[in-house]
């Protein structure tokens, strides 16, 4: 008889085996490998703000974090004057009326707070809704709640309100969530109010409730203007919407969100969070008063930057004989892999190639889901050289898998 014991097994929770693999492991681990080899690797992967927050901003923060009151727990929902600040900047630039007591609360960043509302909002057998492609929280969110995930294509806006009401008429029990993302990510897609005005419209009809994930508020080019989801009529009756400071702001390190609109949800939010987490540390919360309250031309002014950007990761990629549609807002170009290489191979392969062999890091649009795939999502992060840069360099890149591919039947034969 054996002396030796069986080993020791961790059993974890159902909800986390329901995850994926994450789909950009493969492509982090050799970009990580790369860089600690020496390469220098252009990264248009993750839309990780390169640039600083105003000075002011840093210097509050500093300010604040002297002070000793403020290094206690601070309230999960967040302070009132910052809660104040984000309804008049809802008032200002929205036209639209919020209560800062019962209609806001703060979130250790958008993705934060949207993870816990759904996790207030749904349970086993409950549906969601959500945007294909997907930005990844919007599904994984939905299943460590333990619910469903609905994904309908967000390329035509007229036939996603369609495939929205033909699914709350041939679905049984009928979904309980509709989760949207405009500016979406990664797709670039926008619309217009009456977008919103129509949702309102279906949300009332059906009975399900509203997630608007508004994270590219702030960043919008050539005279666009993103609408809110809550300057519709009726719309903080069916919903919330989430904002960060991550992008216009510079702040993603600093985590950073807002959620506002239904008080009901809001109220769900904060039971969760209250559970969670003891709040965010009160020196940012004050430093992100002042950022709000006195940096909107610097806001203005990090939208032209990336507009230059866009501009000139499109014009080069368009040199390069692909074809391109300039994103009206956001930090990406949803790029459309190019004959041949979309026939050849797939998007994940293709972005290992472009690692591989041109030093460039992109997304594979096949990371956000079976509707990404054909894609490439490229982050405009980098400066305009350094765009310009990494389209040579998949130029180059290119050039030579294509004399490889070429050659590999005369090496068969």
């Amino acid at each position: 008889m054996s002396t030796e014991s069986e080993p020791f097994k961790i059993e974890v929770a159902q909800r986390v085996k329901r995850l994926p693999p994450y789909l950009f492991g493969r492509i982090n681990t050799m970009l990580y490998n790369k860089r600690r080899n020496g390469d220098d690797v252009i990264d248009l992967g993750m839309g990780n703000p390169s640039d600083p927050p105003q000075d002011l901003v840093i210097e509050k923060l500093s300010e604040a974090a002297r002070d000793p009151g403020n290094h206690g727990y601070s309230k999960s929902n967040g302070i009132a004057n910052l809660r104040r600040e984000v309804a008049a900047k809802y008032m200002k630039k929205y036209g639209v009326r919020l209560d800062p007591d019962q209609e806001v609360i703060t979130c250790l960043g958008s993705k934060e707070g949207f993870s816990h509302m759904c996790l207030a909002m749904m349970g086993p057998g409950d549906s969601a809704i959500v945007p294909a492609p997907f930005f990844p929280i919007h599904v994984y969110s939905v299943a460590l709640a333990s619910g469903n995930v609905i994904a309908l294509e967000v390329a035509d806006s007229e036939k996603f309100l369609s495939d929205i009401a033909y699914t709350c008429e041939t679905l049984y029990p009928r979904p309980k969530l509709l989760i949207l993302n405009y500016p979406h990510n990664p797709s670039s897609v926008v619309v217009e109010q009456s977008f919103f005005d129509e949702v309102v419209k279906l949300a009332k009809k059906y009975g399900f409730m509203v997630i608007s994930d508004f994270a590219y508020a702030d960043v919008a080019f050539d005279g666009y203007k993103p609408p809110s989801f809550l300057a519709s009529p009726g719309a903080a009756e069916v919903g919330v919407e989430f904002t960060t400071m991550s992008k216009g702001y510079n702040m993603a390190g600093w985590r950073v969100g807002f959620c506002a609109g239904n008080a009901e949800m809001i109220s769900a939010l904060a039971t969760i969070k209250g559970y969670y987490d003891y709040g965010m540390f009160q020196a940012i919360q004050i430093a992100a008063i002042l950022a709000l309250r006195h940096t909107d031309a610097a806001v203005e002014e990090q939208s032209q930057i990336y507009q230059s950007r866009r501009n000139a990761l499109c014009e080069s990629l368009a040199r390069l004989g692909w074809t391109v549609d300039p994103p009206k807002a956001g930090m990406f170009v949803w790029q459309q892999v190019p004959e041949p290489w979309r026939s050849r191979m797939s998007t994940m392969d293709f972005a290992m190639m472009l690692l591989e062999k041109g030093n460039v890091a992109v997304s594979p649009g096949s990371g956000f889901g079976p509707a990404g795939e054909g894609f490439l999502r490229m982050s405009l992060i980098e400066n305009e050289a350094r765009l310009r840069q990494a389209v040579r360099q998949i130029k180059s890149c290119l050039r030579e898998a294509e004399a490889d591919f070429t050659a590999e039947p005369a090496a068969v034969s």
